[in-house]
């Protein structure tokens, strides 16, 4: 071992005095050696920090997405609490469903939801704001969307005043998480990204409910921490494994990044802000090739970015990130395989999944 050492530093001196980018190429080398085992270092840190910390595992669920799928909503959301045994939901408040006419509010739909979740003893964490899950991402109402930001904005947080005191007493209210995503300008069809709306919303949720928790979530994948207003209790963060690359290979990509990466993610947050940090949303489900559905495609396609083997390697993944708050991302795909496709793979280790946490 001490001679293949010494040979190795020989070899190295010799390559440091053969020329200038010899010696540019070993200082690349030595940082990127360096950041690496930083950043490994604090992965380390903060997974162990967390051992102790029981798991939470939930889902997210979409009303407008099941019917998508050629799925009834209620009974849906049923399997997935009866069947499956979901006990932690992420749901959403669209304003565009809820306020179709300025000033005409209608909250059946999330009011089942609601009721569901509080009859099953269930916790919701309730999106909130113009941004939220699932395309388009912004869910603007028609009569809003010609309307200028002055006269928009006051408009919104009226119906997230709306929102939070119609359910905050709610024994299922777990959490708020506002405005999906924010500053991800990649994807979806959102053009205002002004840091003071999301300050101002802020401010008015913590004064409206100042006992429920507030997530502010962060892109796929993104370096950095985050800085500036506003500071919620916590951040989530979304993680996609395997998606349709529409741009360049057009075929299935896999993130190459290793569970640690997000582990050293949710670390330096931890050590910079303080706050932790949750998965709200675990990719578990297909991703049709571009300008297509799920419903387009055959089974064989659906499985060539998410089957059944795959979703044990997704939820093995998010736990080895350290981070112990995990939500799935296509709870209503499983339930749509069952129903439509005649598959059950999902759904079992959906079942075994919640069943046996």
């Amino acid at each position: 071992m001490k001679k293949a050492l010494k040979h190795l530093g020989r070899q190295y001196l010799k390559l440091w005095r053969s020329s200038r980018w010899a010696k540019c190429w070993i200082i690349g080398v030595s940082i990127f050696a360096v950041c690496m085992g930083i950043m490994y270092g604090i992965a380390r840190w903060y997974i162990t920090s967390t051992d102790d910390k029981p798991y939470v595992m939930g889902a997210s669920f979409i009303p407008a997405y099941a019917e998508s799928l050629g799925l009834e909503p209620q009974q849906t959301m049923d399997a997935l609490i009866n069947d499956v045994g979901v006990r932690h939901f992420r749901l959403v408040s669209y304003w565009d469903q809820l306020e179709p006419q300025k000033g005409q509010y209608d909250f059946s739909l999330l009011d089942w939801q609601m009721q569901k979740a509080e009859a099953s003893h269930s916790k919701v964490t309730l999106s909130l704001g113009l941004r939220q899950p699932r395309w388009p991402e912004c869910h603007m109402p028609a009569w809003a969307a010609t309307e200028p930001q002055s006269e928009w904005q006051p408009q919104l947080e009226q119906y997230i005043t709306q929102i939070v005191n119609r359910y905050k007493g709610s024994s299922a209210l777990d959490s708020y998480q506002l405005e999906n995503e924010f500053f991800l300008k990649g994807f979806g069809l959102c053009a205002n990204f002004d840091r003071s709306r999301l300050i101002s919303e802020y401010d008015l949720v913590k004064k409206l409910d100042n006992k429920h928790p507030l997530i502010i979530s962060r892109s796929n994948n993104a370096l950095g921490t985050p800085v500036g207003k506003p500071t919620p209790d916590a951040f989530g963060i979304s993680i996609y494994k395997r998606v349709w690359d529409a741009k360049l290979t057009h075929r299935y990509v896999e993130y190459p990044f290793p569970a640690w990466y997000y582990g050293f993610v949710a670390g330096v947050q931890k050590m910079t802000t303080g706050k932790d940090m949750i998965i709200h949303e675990l990719q578990a489900e297909a991703w049709p090739p571009q300008g297509k559905s799920i419903t387009d495609i055959s089974l064989e396609e659906q499985n060539k970015s998410f089957n059944a083997q795959r979703f044990k390697d997704r939820i093995q993944f998010g736990k080895a990130t350290g981070m112990h708050e995990i939500y799935f991302w296509g709870a209503e795909y499983w339930y749509y395989r069952v129903v439509h496709e005649h598959d059950n793979s999902l759904w079992d280790v959906a079942k075994q999944t919640f069943q046996n946490r």
